[in-house]
């Protein structure tokens, strides 16, 4: 693969997009209304501390990031791409790069199981919806 070839290909409104969708999954994935509770007992954190924070550089960061995550993605895809190879590449990427990853990182740190469940689990969905909408955008 020519990395060059892949970037100019790159469809980038599909790319904005779906960082955009990637952001607010996020965002509702880690509120009190989905995993966020948890997630802040599993790290150690309280909602003070969270507030305390510094916000622009967390947000700001998380989007560029997330970001350089959905353009790789892309590339991955490629041009030639149905909604269901996207999804395919997508679910490949997240299950088995991914979370596998955490989960590596998890045992050695001796992280919990739920914590695990949490985190890799936003990247399953993340990775499926945002291979989704890219495989089938052209």
């Amino acid at each position: 693969m020519n990395l060059a070839h892949a970037l100019a290909d790159i469809n980038w409104l599909a790319v904005v997009v779906s960082t955009v969708v990637a952001f607010a999954l996020g965002g509702l994935w880690y509120s009190k209304a989905l995993c966020g509770s948890a997630w802040l007992e599993e790290v150690g954190l309280t909602e003070e501390a969270i507030n305390d924070a510094n916000m622009p550089k967390t947000f700001g960061g998380t989007f560029v990031l997330q970001f350089f995550a959905v353009t790789a993605l892309a590339a991955f895809i490629g041009t030639d791409s149905t909604w269901q190879s996207g999804l395919y590449c997508g679910l490949l990427i997240s299950v088995f790069w991914i979370a596998t990853a955490y989960g590596i990182t998890y045992l050695f740190e001796l992280r919990s199981l739920r914590l695990f469940l949490i985190n890799a689990g936003y990247n399953i969905v993340l990775f499926a919806i945002v291979g989704t909408i890219i495989g089938a955008w052209h």
